[in-house]
């Protein structure tokens, strides 16, 4: 059984830094891509960013383009994603999921991913 826990959320003043973490366990993890996305109170769930199987690519959100880095350590089965220039708009749940294929393709629809995490709440105070 395939299982996601996140962990590294909490408050933050605006311009702050944090770095929440995604452990996996339950299916060779350096065979998918990883994806983060968040939930605001009354928005939708959105794309925040994804990391290839290796690493060595990523994509994200431009809304947090050059703000977020996304990286993972496959030897310890844990996707990270650090937090750098926090503003009170990236208050959300964040999720961590995983893709739904081995494809090579990293996915930015949620639906292309089928185990997520349970979720973490970041809130950054202006």
């Amino acid at each position: 059984q395939v299982q996601l826990v996140e962990s590294g959320g909490g408050l933050v003043q605006a311009g702050g830094s944090l770095r929440l973490s995604c452990a996996a366990s339950g299916r060779t993890f350096s065979s998918y891509a990883m994806g983060w996305f968040r939930q605001a109170p009354g928005k939708e769930r959105e794309f925040v960013g994804a990391i290839s199987r290796s690493g060595g690519s990523t994509i994200y959100a431009d809304s947090v383009k050059g703000r977020f880095t996304i990286s993972r350590d496959n030897a310890k089965n844990t996707v990270y994603l650090q937090m750098n220039s926090l503003k009170s708009e990236d208050t959300a749940v964040y999720y961590c999921a995983i893709d739904r294929s081995t494809a090579a393709t990293m996915h930015v629809r949620s639906f292309m991913y089928d185990y997520w995490g349970q979720g973490t709440q970041v809130t950054v105070s202006s």
